[in-house]
């Protein structure tokens, strides 16, 4: 059966099944972003808070993903997918007891989810890892729009969901569906089946980091992708982090008004981003990756300019819906770049320090952000961040016009990276 260009990596069995399985489980992922959220800021009235949960939650990616990068190219895959699937499981069912018996402070639900970062952390890179052996090259970027696409899908069914069941039975019982979610993953992966990873080439952990970073310093379309998602990153991503206090901004302190919003914005930026994503592949297919990436570089932060300005929550979900359309173009764009750049034996390495990029600066953004919206105000902020985005994007592409031109390229031949022992001084 032929499909748009967007849905081709369906076709392939594996991958399909992986898609539907990580949809289910994200609706169980958004619907506890969405409880913790609603419940920190409700307890705190405060747009920090919002933002250190963020840092709990992505913060890790910076610490652990390098690590989870190495072993993604020594480990069997599939096998440490279910394990960490297993723990994430079981530290949501300990997030809806902690909860359900009156002990969610917002420092131990905030300790929970660092701990559900550090494991997602670990098995961020095993998951991008096997993307390029589930569908062929010229479907890479479709399939990581659709990566996007079914993280959205949660993110717009999980908040309404979340809404229905935190009413009707609490917060807790939002963390109970999350824990039961994860098994979606785990009963896809008893039926893929992946070639091994390229094997332990002989250095230590932190050796393999360093190779790693080095083949990504030395390969310019990976290290122009992870320069790139780093400014975005720092700049305009924490519009995530902080939708909570745009929600107390726009409807005041009352707790149930403040879910509400939050979950709309929410559903509005899923909604925005489920269309960007299956536009990706057409666009780029048809005016170029290069001029594609340029183009959501460049938007993305005006974007957010409008959304900084929104003063109503109509006109807010609105701009939030156009903002998560492009940041998510944006996402993928640079994310299939490493992909099909990366050489395959520091494929796990790469991809993990492109999520470090993102993953360290994406809070430390937020936490910034949100610690000077509490002076300055929440439009103010996100406003001056998003124009200093815009701003360096364009003297980027004047003064590093090569920058851009390998977004553009296939990979190149490169040769073997040594262990730092065995380099000459």
């Amino acid at each position: 059966m032929a499909l748009p260009l967007s849905l081709r990596p369906l076709r392939h069995r594996d991958f399909g099944l992986l898609f539907f399985a990580n949809t289910v489980s994200n609706i169980g992922t958004w619907m506890q972003t969405i409880a913790v959220g609603a419940l920190v800021e409700g307890i705190t009235h405060q747009p920090v808070w919002a933002a250190i949960v963020a840092v709990a939650a992505f913060l890790p990616v910076g610490l652990i993903s390098p690590v989870g990068g190495v072993l993604a190219d020594r480990l069997d895959r599939r096998r440490m997918l279910m394990v960490t699937n297993t723990i994430e499981a079981g530290n949501a069912t300990v997030l809806a007891i902690l909860v359900a018996t009156g002990h969610g402070s917002p420092v131990r639900v905030t300790l929970l989810v660092l701990l559900e970062g550090c494991v997602s952390s670990l098995r961020l890179p095993f998951q991008q890892a096997i993307i390029p052996d589930l569908v062929p090259e010229d479907e890479l970027l479709a399939a990581a729009s659709l990566g996007s696409t079914q993280y959205n899908l949660g993110r717009v069914v999980g908040p309404a969901l979340a809404g229905i069941v935190i009413v009707a039975g609490g917060y807790s019982w939002a963390f109970v569906v999350n824990a039961i979610s994860f098994f979606a993953v785990i009963i896809a992966l008893v039926f893929i089946r992946l070639p091994p990873p390229p094997g332990h080439d002989g250095a230590g952990v932190w050796e393999g980091i360093v190779i790693g970073a080095r083949a990504t310093w030395r390969e310019p379309g990976c290290r122009a992708a992870v320069e790139l998602i780093a400014v975005a990153a720092f700049l305009v991503a924490p519009f995530i982090a902080l939708i909570p206090a745009k929600a107390l901004a726009l409807v005041g302190h009352d707790k149930h008004a403040i879910a509400r919003a939050t979950a709309t914005l929410t559903t509005a930026q899923g909604i925005g981003a489920i269309t960007g994503a299956l536009l990706v592949a057409p666009i780029a297919e048809r005016v170029g990756r290069q001029r594609t990436l340029f183009g959501y570089l460049a938007l993305t932060p005006i974007a957010v300019l409008g959304y900084a300005a929104a003063d109503t929550t109509v006109r807010a979900a609105v701009a939030i819906a156009l903002v998560g359309g492009l940041y998510i173009g944006l996402l993928s764009g640079l994310n299939t770049v490493v992909q099909l750049r990366a050489p395959v034996e520091y494929r796990g390495r790469i991809l993990s320090l492109f999520f470090v990029a993102l993953g360290v600066t994406y809070p430390i953004g937020a936490l910034a952000q949100g610690a000077i919206a509490n002076h300055a105000g929440l439009g103010i902020t996100s406003g001056v961040a998003a124009a200093a985005m815009l701003g360096l994007v364009l003297a980027f592409r004047v003064t590093r016009p090569a920058m851009f031109d390998a977004l553009g390229e296939l990979r190149v031949p490169m040769e073997p990276v040594a262990p730092p022992a065995e380099r000459v001084p």
